[in-house]
């Protein structure tokens, strides 16, 4: 196969994590006889300091051009205004936007070896498989925003809108999934107050009705944050819109034991879609080999299962990923107290190292 993907590496740790998922991509296409080209564009602050804008149109159009979307975090203390008009997070918003992507996957994975590492009970996570359907182009995140006077005091506002055909693709995406899993969606809103979430739930019910294999629940948004510490196992799939499951996910994450183990895919109606570890820039530790980059090596494996349909070689990188964690392999987020961590770098490398064995020694 002959594929074009577009590398974000942004600011931060990003450049470094996706070093290391760039690596793994080119021993993929080494060991399975495929060629992929990879196109740098800046976005994010970077591409503020060369250019006065997070979203150039040139990287913009590389990214549509291509068949993915590699990125790595955008932000730090250097843009950290926030009444600055140009900051670093609208690269990546209009990015999701100009490319039409508007269903962010985020899958939650508890690999046995790190039951350990999560602030759980091990008993609690074990066996932890679950999928997060998040909305990505519409709501709070969207919505017309702004300040005005009210009552003689300043006031800000930012209005969440959803529309039928926004809710109804996003569902359809969730549904689809659940199909190849336990068959359960979990759709979470705040019905009980917000009328757009009234509006989503009539709607994910209408969607429901087209898949009568799949069981569809409904959640508070309140209740699913306690239940995914209590309960963790029962979610199979989970469907909510945009500012939901961006705090939801983060939540996820410590089930996992580091933010910095968890990948994402965001997908539009074909399929081209951007792949990225959900962790931030992280710019304390920027330059310093101590990022863990297996989220965004996770990420690229969905980038070969998605964009690619290349499913066997998105296996063989999370096996990898699999084997060098039960090996003991720790980067700093993940080692315990008193416990050595090996760098960014060394952790890639033992993944690449990994997809490289031959069968009959894995």
């Amino acid at each position: 196969m002959n594929a074009t993907i577009a590398v974000v590496a942004g600011d931060g740790i990003g450049p470094e994590v996706v070093e290391q998922a760039v690596r793994v991509l080119e021993v993929v296409a080494g060991k399975h006889g495929h060629s992929f080209a990879f196109t740098p564009a800046l976005v994010g602050g970077c591409a503020i300091d060369r250019f006065g804008t997070a979203l150039p149109d040139e990287s913009l159009a590389l990214c549509r051009a291509a068949d993915a979307v590699l990125f790595g975090a955008v932000g730090g203390p250097k843009w950290d205004d926030p009444a600055a008009p140009v900051r670093p997070e609208q690269g990546l918003l209009g990015l999701r936007k100009g490319l039409d992507l508007f269903a962010n996957l985020r899958p939650v994975t508890v690999l046995p070896a790190l039951a350990g590492a999560s602030t759980l009970k091990p008993e609690a996570i074990a066996g932890v498989d679950f999928i997060v359907v998040r909305e990505l182009t519409g709501g709070l995140y969207f919505g017309p925003r702004g300040r005005r006077e009210i009552d003689g005091y300043e006031a800000a506002y930012d209005t969440m809108i959803y529309s039928v055909p926004e809710i109804e693709r996003v569902a359809h995406v969730a549904f689809r999934l659940a199909r190849g899993r336990r068959r359960l969606v979990t759709s979470v809103d705040k019905a009980n107050v917000l009328e757009c979430s009234r509006l989503w739930r009539q709607v994910v019910s209408r969607v429901a009705g087209e898949y009568p294999d799949v069981t569809l629940e409904h959640q508070l948004v309140d209740s699913c944050a306690m239940a995914l510490v209590r309960a963790p196992r029962h979610f199979d799939v989970i469907l909510t819109e945009n500012m939901f499951g961006d705090i939801l996910t983060d939540e996820a994450a410590q089930l996992t034991g580091s933010i910095g183990m968890l990948p994402s895919a965001s997908l539009g109606a074909g399929r081209r879609g951007l792949y990225e570890p959900i962790h931030g820039s992280a710019p304390a530790i920027a330059g310093k080999d101590v990022a863990n980059p297996l989220a965004a090596i996770l990420s690229a494996a969905l980038l070969l299962r998605h964009s690619l349909g290349l499913e066997r070689e998105a296996q063989e990188v999370e096996a990898a990923v699999g084997r060098v964690v039960a090996a003991g392999y720790r980067t700093a987020d993940l080692a315990a107290p008193g416990d050595p961590a090996i760098g960014t770098r060394a952790i890639g490398a033992l993944v690449a190292q990994e997809i490289e064995r031959p069968p009959d020694e894995v």
